[in-house]
């Protein structure tokens, strides 16, 4: 028998986050009670008007090949979307709806980056960004930041990142995994460096933007000396609980638009129709459902800092978006219990899986070694019960 797997897809890894919580379901199968804080999942249902549109569309026979980049009513809400909350003018015709935020930046790395190009990476960064870089066959060039900075790269570390084969930088804010929030302050300083490199397309992910504790959300289009080649990505996932309904969308410049037009009509066609008609609903929706959400975030988020804080050997700051928090753990490095030694941030999380029964995602997957991510996108009971065990699993480590 024939078993030959493309180099294409050998360099692919497994995405960690979702092999946890395969591992965390595979335990509740067996009666194992597993608290997991691995996916990026908000736990709320999606709210009941935008289901009413699914079903409607349903109803009115949404049933056949929808146009590539969306249904223009739909481009033209988030086009207005784009306009109104965040000051950024993006026509229709720049506007692409994909298969979710995943499809959108994959769409985007294909339609611009050659073999060997460069790719500018912010460590931490999402774990999927490192994987579509190499099967783009660019060449990832990461930037280390530390708990210390926030997370958050400075603008000398932008500019010595900087090179004559720099294509992309991929921007993220608020973070995943990290949580931290870039100020307009922040950004300001990074387009300044940024104007000087006018071969580089920014892809600004700001999938997050709806759940922000501080201050408001701040688009890096925004800034009209770079505007021209910002790539603007969102979706429905997180601001509205549709991670299932699989909706992400950009605004871009013209001619990546079309490009990625393109690529997608060869590849997937148009999203989901009835998940395109119940974005629709999400988009121009006028309930209170997305404000909800975040303050149900938001005390979580203080919630499981002050429970982490009181945990002995991990280093936490307090994140200023989306629902993760990011501790450094390295302090248990080099410790053991009944033999079996802690290297890593692997190992720890493995430990905590079967001696804590709780389910964190390693920061190796997000470049940061150090590390560990941990989801709060779960109810207030799971957060205590679960910070509770990992504080008693790590008093095991000596």
């Amino acid at each position: 028998m024939m078993e030959h797997i493309s180099r294409r897809v050998q360099s692919l890894s497994v995405s960690q986050t979702l092999a946890m919580a395969q591992k965390s379901r595979e335990l509740k199968e067996q009666g194992i009670d597993v608290i997991s804080l691995s996916l990026g999942e908000p736990d709320f249902f999606t709210p009941d008007d935008i289901k009413e549109a699914a079903k409607k569309a349903i109803d009115e026979n949404f049933s056949f090949y929808p146009p590539v980049p969306g249904y223009t009513d739909l481009r033209q809400a988030i086009s207005r979307k784009f306009s109104e909350e965040n000051g950024l003018d993006y026509s229709p015709e720049q506007v692409i709806v994909s298969a979710g935020g995943k499809h959108t930046l994959i769409n985007i790395l294909l339609s611009v980056v050659d073999p060997g190009d460069e790719v500018i990476l912010l460590a931490p960064y999402w774990v999927s960004y490192l994987d579509q870089i190499i099967f783009s066959e660019g060449k990832p060039i990461i930037i280390e930041t530390t708990i210390e900075s926030d997370f958050k790269v400075t603008p000398d570390q932008l500019e010595k990142a900087m090179t004559p084969k720099t294509r992309v930088l991929i921007f993220n804010s608020p973070s995943n995994p990290t949580g931290m929030v870039y100020t307009r302050e922040e950004m300001a300083a990074l387009v300044k460096v940024l104007e000087k490199h006018s071969q580089v397309l920014i892809i600004s992910d700001e999938i997050y933007e709806h759940i922000t504790f501080s201050g408001t959300h701040t688009s890096l289009a925004t800034f009209t000396s770079v505007a021209d080649r910002v790539a603007t990505v969102n979706g429905v996932s997180k601001g509205y609980a549709m991670t299932g309904w699989r909706i992400g969308y950009m605004g871009a410049p013209l001619w990546l638009a079309k490009a990625c037009n393109k690529l997608q009509g060869q590849f997937t066609s148009g999203a989901c129709s009835i998940a395109q008609r119940a974005a629709l609903a999400a988009i121009t929706s006028k309930s209170n459902s997305r404000e909800m959400m975040r303050e149900a975030f938001l005390r979580r988020r203080d919630l499981i800092c002050r429970l982490l804080n009181d945990v002995p050997g991990l280093k936490v700051r307090v994140p200023q978006g989306a629902f993760y928090v990011m501790p450094e753990v390295s302090s248990f490095f080099g410790k053991s219990f009944e033999g079996k030694v802690i290297n890593n941030a692997d190992d720890l999380t493995l430990f905590l899986l079967s001696e804590a029964r709780v389910a964190l995602v390693s920061g190796s997957a997000f470049g940061a070694v150090n590390c560990v991510r941990i989801s709060y996108a779960t109810s207030d009971e799971k957060i205590t019960e679960a910070v509770r065990r990992i504080k008693e699993a790590l008093g095991k480590l000596k």
